[in-house]
Order: C-alpha cells, then structure tokens, then sequence
C-alpha cells in the first residue's frame, strides 16, 4: 500500500483499477470548455481590442477577437461592424466594455463565439485527454522506478507542454482554413482549391504558418499552469480529500492561470500582432511573399513604440478573464474526472462481487 492509501484509508486518485479513461476525459475537457468559452468570451475580446488598439496605429483592417480557447480574426470593411470599431478609443477596461456595448451592439461581446465552439472545443479536448495520458504514464514510470507513488513538479510541466504543442500544431492547418472560409466567404470546393494552391506555391509548411508565435505563448503558460495546480492541489489538496472539491479546483486553478498568464503576456501580446498581420496578408493579398516579422523582432517594434508597458499591455482583462476562465476549466474537469472515477470504482467493485 503507497502512503497515499495509508494516511487516506482509501486507493490513490489514479488508481489503474479505476482510472480515469481516454473517452471519459474527453467528456469531462468538452463540457468545461463550453462552459468556458460562453461565459468568457465578453472580457477576452475586451482584451483583444486593448491590443489590437496598438496595432490600429499600423493597420485598421483586422482585428483579433478570442475567447481564451481559440482566435478569431475578424474584417473591417464596408458594411461590416468593424468598420465602427476601429473608429473607437479606449482608455482602460470598463469604457472598451462600455464602448463595445453601446456602439457595437452588447451580442458583440461575443464575437467569434460560433466558430470557437466548432473548432477550439476538439482542440481542448484533444489538449486536455493528451495532458491526463502522458501525466498518469509518467507517473506510472516514476512509481515503478522508484517504489513511491508521488507526482513530482516535473511530470506536470512536461506533460502540460508536450499537449499543449501536439494539439496546437495538430490543429494549426485547420485554423488557417477556417480564416479563409470566413474572411472570404469561401465554399469547402472554393477552399479546397486556395489550400492547393497555398501547398504549391508555400509547401507543406504552410499550413503552419503563425505556429512558431503560438506555440512561444501558449506552451510556457500550459506548463506554469499545470505545474502550480498540481503542486497546489498535491500540498493542500490532497491533504483532505473531502476537501478537494469544486470549490477548491476552482480556486486553485484560478491561482495558477494568474501566474501563468502574467509570465507569458509579452508573447499574448506579440501573437495578437503577428496574428493580425498575417491576417491582413491571408485575406487582402498585401505582400503575400514578404517575409513576416519574427518574434524577437515583434518585440522590438512595441518595446519602441509603447514601451516596457506595450509589451504588458491588457494585463488586467486577460487576469481577469484568465482566473475564472483557468477555474471554470478545470473545476469542470475534475468534477467529470471524479465522477468518473467514482462510476469506474463502482463497476469494478460490482464486477468483482459477481
């Protein structure tokens, strides 16, 4: 019996006679993430557009909506809402809302909602399924290796990384296509032939194109996230499993997001711009063979601009909407995670009596 079992009286949460299945995981990271991406939405896009302001300066043709779960570029055109939000100013995170709200319409809250639920649910999900595998492996390699059923830091923040770059690069090519569909209004034959001619003139790769600044935003914050809650609910957590309920995931996931968000928001902010950029070269064909800016440089040109504070810019929405978004998520997660198990304890105990 590990120590685990001996202070809890009970099997360890992962428990292989009980575990916590691939399709069961899935449910569980689906249900969260669309929970997720409608409650969060409103604060997210607020802190798009507080970027996207710095880029107006440059550009008024895209601007870059998200909802936590995915991108979303969006036009600024004749007869388009767009076309009245560029021509706004905003001076902090209640007037972006208000503004938004009285010029643009309070659904615009939303925007981007639609195609989020379609393409960044799988996403989450085959990111969420992919972190519990590698972390219950790696957990079963250590236990084996040295006789103690522990979880150290290391397994988290790997495993928190290598999903977050598998899922991410797996669906890359998907969100190029799914730009071009929207922007230009494209039928699936109609994309099915811009893809081809991309392949030809670009390569395989791309497909990828955009995926370096992603992967430089979303990986750091995937490993501080998973790193802090684990080690947050292993210390306290744990302790007391009555304890680690909804309640107490929601609050630890709301700690570790905060952390993570605010170490990694120079690149939330470069990959707004670099987003924003190949946007406008994808949908209105401007120097489509010109050679886009890399991170180092991105960083750069805002550090000039707008200083230390550019670079940081939007850090209270995206706090804001990062904590209840990171709680919501995983408080979700592991509900269906308990649930589960609690489901797989009692048929293999049911199947054991028969």
């Amino acid at each position: 019996m590990s120590s685990l079992e001996a202070r809890a009286g009970a099997p360890p949460p992962d428990d292989p006679r009980f575990r916590f299945r691939p399709e069961q995981q899935a449910t569980a990271s689906c249900s969260g993430a669309l929970i997720t991406s409608l409650f969060m939405t409103p604060l997210d896009v607020v802190k798009i557009r507080l970027q996207a302001q710095q880029k107006a300066l440059l550009s008024n043709k895209c601007y870059l909506y998200c909802n936590g779960l995915m991108d979303h570029l969006c036009l600024c055109g004749p007869g388009m809402t767009s076309t009245n939000a560029r021509k706004l100013h905003f001076n902090g995170t209640l007037d972006a809302m208000m503004k938004i709200t009285k010029y643009e319409g309070f659904t615009s809250l939303w925007s981007g909602l639609s195609p989020t639920l379609v393409l960044a649910v799988p996403c989450t999900v085959v990111y969420f399924v992919l972190y519990e595998q590698m972390r219950v492996e790696l957990m079963d390699r250590y236990s084996l290796k040295t006789g103690k059923y522990e979880q150290p830091m290391w397994i988290p923040l790997l495993s928190g990384a290598a999903g977050r770059t598998a899922a991410v690069t797996i669906f890359n090519p998907l969100e190029l296509v799914r730009t071009k569909m929207q922007s230009q209004k494209m039928t699936f034959s109609e994309t099915r032939v811009a893809v081809y001619n991309m392949l030809e003139s670009r390569g395989i790769a791309g497909l990828w194109r955009g995926l370096g600044s992603t992967l430089m935003r979303d990986v750091p914050f995937s490993a501080i996230y998973w790193m802090n809650y684990e080690t947050i609910k292993q210390r306290y957590g744990n302790r007391d499993p009555k304890k680690n309920g909804f309640t107490f995931n929601f609050i630890a996931g709301g700690i570790s997001g905060s952390a993570a968000a605010l170490v990694t928001l120079p690149f939330d902010v470069v990959k707004t711009h670099q987003q924003i950029e190949l946007g406008e070269k994808e949908i209105y064909s401007e120097s489509s063979k010109q050679k886009a800016k890399s991170t180092l440089e991105m960083l750069k040109n805002i550090y000039r601009m707008h200083g230390v504070s550019g670079l940081f810019t939007g850090t209270i929405p995206r706090i804001i909407k990062v904590a209840p978004a990171c709680a919501i998520m995983i408080a979700s997660f592991e509900y269906g995670k308990s649930f589960f198990q609690d489901y797989n304890r009692k048929q293999y105990l049911d199947a054991v009596e028969r």
